[in-house]
């Protein structure tokens, strides 16, 4: 944050530095809380259970804190250990747990983040099943009321590419939710506005009552993205028993070798998927039909004459004109 000189000019990216947040983009979600009435003071006490998809740096979090008034402090678990070695880790000095309530805010990243008071880290892929089990079991088989993602692929500046990339990882994002969102709850995600952009919201209306897209005030108006707000899940266009516990594939998985693989079904193996490789044969021979490989080489018994000349400079015309004329103009090369 703040390597371009825009950052550095910009009044959330300031503000975010004064105010002790990890990321500018911890206003868009104050600004969408406070234009959505999401924590209004009507629903004290819906929200008790928020999950952050895609979490790293943690700026949304630190939101959810602020707004859910979470004490507790961050859980650690098997990987901090190794965390802690890697580079530009920063320690921080943390209470107790054992005085504190257990945390009611998850967050889920690949990437590790700086330990937050208030929030439980599960490193995990949102596209694994496994990561939709660890929530469940740590809110111990309850589910989420609140499902926010802030995830974003790095942009190229196709703003086709980006957009299709973006609404990959938004339907993923969607398909764990089905697994850790309660019927009724909310869920916030950033979408990329194009020109297909109906489509996906046509996919949420199937599984929420109430859709909305969102452009806070924080996010720059130069870019293409904007937030879905929805609410009311199960309670779409499809009956809830539809939209709960949607098939999530499992991409690389250490059980499959590394390979891609697919759950088929909930609380069995990832079936890896091995996908058909054929060698095609090379250039066949007229008169044996043997098959040649380019890696070879093969001695030369007849030289034909090549049917097509080698391409020539496209220029070559050009210049040969131009010579012609300074030959006339007795202006020589």
């Amino acid at each position: 944050m703040g390597k371009l000189s825009r950052d550095k000019s910009d009044v959330y990216y300031r503000r975010a530095k004064e105010q002790g947040y990890r990321a500018r983009s911890a206003y868009k979600l104050k600004q969408i809380i406070a234009e959505f009435d999401l924590f209004c003071p009507d629903s004290v006490g819906v929200v008790q259970r928020a999950v952050d998809l895609c979490a790293a740096p943690g700026g949304w979090s630190q939101v959810l804190v602020e707004k859910m008034g979470a004490t507790a402090v961050y859980d650690q678990d098997e990987d901090d250990e190794q965390r802690r070695k890697e580079p530009n880790f920063v320690s921080i000095e943390l209470p107790p747990s054992s005085s504190s309530p257990p945390p009611t805010i998850v967050a889920v990243d690949l990437w590790p983040i700086e330990p937050l008071q208030g929030v439980h880290f599960i490193r995990g892929d949102i596209t694994s099943y496994d990561t939709a089990t660890s929530i469940i079991d740590y809110y111990c088989g309850e589910r989420a009321d609140l499902v926010v993602c802030d995830g974003a692929p790095d942009v190229t500046g196709l703003h086709a590419f980006d957009e299709y990339i973006q609404h990959q990882l938004l339907l993923a994002a969607i398909n764990i939710t089905t697994h850790i969102l309660r019927p009724g709850g909310t869920f916030v995600a950033k979408i990329f506005r194009g020109r297909d952009v109906g489509l996906v919201y046509a996919q949420l209306r199937l599984l929420f009552a109430d859709v909305t897209c969102a452009k806070p005030a924080a996010s720059r108006n130069a870019s293409i993205e904007s937030f879905a707000v929805c609410r009311g899940f199960g309670r779409g266009v499809l009956n809830v028993d539809k939209c709960l516990n949607l098939e999530l594939e499992g991409g690389w998985d250490e059980s499959c070798g590394g390979v891609g693989g697919l759950r088929e079904h909930p609380g069995v193996d990832i079936v890896p998927i091995i996908v058909p490789f054929v060698a095609c044969a090379g250039l066949v021979s007229d008169s044996d039909y043997e098959f040649m490989d380019s890696d070879k080489n093969y001695a030369v018994s007849e030289s034909l004459t090549p049917l097509s000349p080698p391409i020539q400079q496209p220029f070559d015309a050009g210049r040969a004109k131009a010579k012609e004329a300074k030959a006339l103009r007795g202006e020589g090369d």
